[in-house]
C-alpha cells in the first residue's frame, strides 16, 4: 500500500523546469538564399543583428555547435557536430557594428533550402544549437510552438524566454525538446522504494505499470469530468515513474560493465525498443482506462477482417460482425502516440466504416498532413490542451477527447 506523502499532489511540490532551464536564449529567423545557396554564395556565415549579444556577448567567441536538421519526417533528420563563431566584422569600427555568425559547411547545412526556419540557442553550459527546419513541416510548427515563435522573416528576431514563452515542461514539451537533442531528466526519486517494493529490480508490464500511475494521479484527475486533462496527466506521470525505474535498473547494468561490444549494443538496442513500445501500450490502456470510466463499450485489438487489429471498435466487435448491426452506429478509433506518415495505417483496418478515428499526442501537424487526413475521412483527436498548437484555420476541425467520448456514447445501443 503506497502511503499517503507519496501521492502526485504531494510528490510534485518541487518547482517544475521550464525552457529557460535548457536555454539561456533563442534567435529566429527564415534562411534566405544567399545563406543557403552554394551557387549564391559561399560565405559560411548567417547575418547578425545587435539584439543578438544579449545572447553571445559582444566579444569573438567561438563555441561548440551541435547542428540539427529536422523534415518532414524522423527519416529526413541529419545531425553534425562542429564550431559556431561569433563576431563583429566592423570590431575596430569605432560606431559601427555587423555582427556574423560563422560556421563551416556540414550535413545539416547542406540539407538547408531558402524559407526554412533557423533557429540558434545558446545552452547554459555555453555551447551552441543550430537548428534549421523545413518549412511548412510539422516539426516546424511543433518548434515554433515550444519557443511561443508567431513572428519570423530573413532578418534575426531574439525570442525572449519569458511570460507565456518560458513553458513548464510537461509530457509535450518534453516530446519535442527530446526531438531537437535536448534530454530532459525527468524522474520521481522519492518513489523509487515505493516502485522496487512493488515491482522488484525488472520492468513491469505495460499494463501493471499504467494502473500504478493512474493509482497514484487517483486524488488528481477525473477521467469522466475532464478526460482531457486525465490522460495527458496518466501518460505524464507514467513517463517519470518508468524514468526511475530506468534510470535505476539501466545504471546497475552499466555498472556491472559489458564482455564485448555486441553484448553493449544489444542492451542498448533493448532500451531504445522498450521506451518506443512502452508509450503506444501505455496510451492504449489509459484510453482504455477512460472509457471503462466513462461506461463506454468497446472491443480492443479484435480482428476486423483481412487480420486487421484495429485499436478499438466501438460499441464492441460482435456490434461490427453483426450484418444487422447498423453501419453508421460503428465507430473505430486508432491510437498512436506520435502520428508522423504512420497515420495512414488505420484507413484500412475496419472495411465497413467510412470515417475513422486516430487519437494522438502529437503536436502541431502540418497543414498538409491533416489535409490529407480529411480528404481521406479520418478525423484527428486529441487532448484540448494541445489544439493550440495547431494552425486557427486547423483548429475548428480537430475533436478532444471529450467530444469523442459524447460521440460513441450517443452511439451505443
Amino acid at each position: 500500500m503506497i502511503s499517503e506523502q507519496y501521492f502526485y499532489t504531494q510528490n510534485s511540490t518541487e518547482k517544475m523546469a521550464t525552457v529557460s532551464n535548457y536555454f539561456t536564449g533563442i534567435a529566429v529567423k527564415r534562411l534566405s538564399a544567399v545563406e543557403t545557396d552554394p551557387n549564391t554564395s559561399n560565405q559560411h556565415e548567417f547575418n547578425g543583428v545587435v539584439q543578438m549579444a544579449a545572447i553571445f556577448g559582444r566579444d569573438r567567441t567561438s563555441m561548440p555547435c551541435r547542428y540539427l536538421y529536422l523534415g518532414n519526417y524522423e527519416e529526413e533528420t541529419a545531425v553534425a557536430d562542429g564550431f559556431l563563431t561569433w563576431y563583429d566584422a566592423r570590431e575596430r569600427h569605432p560606431s559601427r557594428t555587423e555582427y556574423r555568425m560563422y560556421f563551416q559547411s556540414n550535413c545539416v547545412t547542406e540539407l538547408s533550402s531558402e524559407g526554412d526556419i533557423l533557429i540558434i540557442g545558446r545552452r547554459p553550459e555555453g555551447n551552441a544549437l543550430v537548428i534549421v527546419i523545413r518549412q511548412d513541416s510539422t516539426f516546424e510548427r511543433q518548434v515554433l510552438w515550444l519557443f511561443g515563435i508567431t513572428n519570423e522573416n530573413n532578418t534575426f528576431s531574439v525570442v525572449p524566454l519569458e511570460g507565456d514563452r518560458n513553458k513548464e515542461i510537461g509530457y509535450v514539451e518534453r516530446t519535442i525538446l527530446e526531438s531537437i537533442g535536448v534530454e530532459i531528466q525527468v524522474h520521481e526519486t522519492d518513489l523509487l522504494p515505493e516502485i522496487i517494493e512493488r515491482f522488484g529490480q525488472s520492468f513491469p508490464s505495460t499494463r501493471r505499470f499504467s494502473a500504478f500511475a493512474r493509482e497514484l494521479t487517483g486524488r488528481e484527475v477525473s477521467p469522466v469530468e475532464e478526460p482531457d486533462n486525465a490522460i495527458l496527466t496518466w501518460i505524464d506521470f507514467e513517463e517519470k515513474l518508468f524514468k526511475t525505474l530506468e534510470r535505476h535498473i539501466v545504471q546497475g547494468r552499466v555498472t556491472q560493465g559489458f564482455d564485448n561490444v555486441d553484448d553493449f549494443i544489444a542492451f542498448s538496442l533493448s532500451v531504445h525498443n522498450r521506451r518506443k513500445s512502452r508509450v503506444g501500450l501505455a496510451l492504449e490502456h489509459h484510453l482504455e482506462e477512460l472509457f471503462r470510466a466513462n461506461e463506454i463499450t468497446f472491443s480492443r485489438g479484435q480482428v476486423t477482417e483481412n487480420k486487421a487489429r484495429p485499436d478499438f471498435i466501438f460499441p464492441n466487435i460482435d456490434c461490427y460482425h453483426n450484418p444487422v448491426f447498423p453501419a453508421e452506429r460503428l465507430t473505430m478509433l486508432g491510437a498512436k502516440s506520435t502520428c508522423k506518415d504512420r497515420w495512414r495505417q488505420v484507413l484500412s483496418e475496419a472495411r465497413l466504416i467510412d470515417a475513422k478515428h486516430l487519437f494522438t499526442l502529437e503536436t502541431g501537424i502540418s497543414q498538409n498532413q491533416t489535409d490529407e487526413m480529411r480528404s481521406n475521412n479520418l478525423q484527428l483527436i486529441l487532448p484540448e490542451k494541445l489544439r493550440s498548437t495547431y494552425l486557427p484555420i486547423q483548429q475548428s476541425w480537430l475533436m478532444n477527447l471529450s467530444e469523442f467520448i459524447h460521440l460513441v456514447s450517443e452511439r451505443q445501443p
